[in-house]
């Protein structure tokens, strides 16, 4: 497995071998020992997978937990942009913004830190994500950040309107969210 950083501490990219022939392809998306062997410690308590059709955004979505919510991500079919944004008061890259582009059929998975927003949007006919979580999910410490934020502005890869959940679309802004004192610390 290959490992590159981003522009974010924490977040790296993991680059697998995908072997494919007549019947389709394989890939290891996740192999602690190689995660280990690089210094960098996931352990998986949930796994979570969701099919999207093209031009939906979902997020940008992070937790407060108290454990914190580490994610490794994976496009299991179609295409999506996945993005990154780093809400982690102290962090030194703090304000960075990552879009890392995921195919099924490429070996790309992104290992996020606990404490950074997380959204995608799909390019493809339809697309699906598959998440492990170093936590479980805990809806009184799950929140958003509208992922059309002007400060923000994540250049979303829409071909067409935003297909979005009530949630998302009602989401506040990283600034009201910072104001509330509702983002993690590094």
């Amino acid at each position: 497995m290959k490992i590159i950083e981003t522009a974010i501490a924490g977040c790296v990219i993991l680059e697998s071998g995908v072997f494919g022939d007549d019947r389709g392809l394989f890939r290891e998306w996740f192999k602690l020992g190689d995660l280990e062997a690089a210094d960098l410690s996931f352990s998986v308590e949930q796994a979570n997978f969701s099919v999207s059709s093209k031009n939906v955004v979902r997020g940008l979505h992070y937790s407060v937990a108290p454990r914190g919510q580490a994610k490794l991500v994976t496009c299991a079919q179609g295409t999506l942009d996945d993005v990154i944004f780093d809400i982690r008061e102290g962090s030194p890259t703090f304000g960075q913004l990552v879009v890392v582009s995921l195919a099924a059929d490429h070996g790309r998975s992104v290992l996020l830190p606990a404490g950074v927003a997380h959204g995608f949007c799909v390019t493809s006919e339809t697309g699906a994500l598959a998440y492990l979580l170093s936590s479980p999910y805990d809806a009184a410490n799950e929140l958003e950040i509208h992922p059309f934020d002007d400060e923000i502005n994540v250049p979303w890869p829409l071909t067409g309107e935003a297909i979005m959940s009530p949630k998302d679309a009602a989401a506040p802004s990283w600034a009201s969210r910072r104001a509330e004192g509702l983002v993690p610390t590094y």
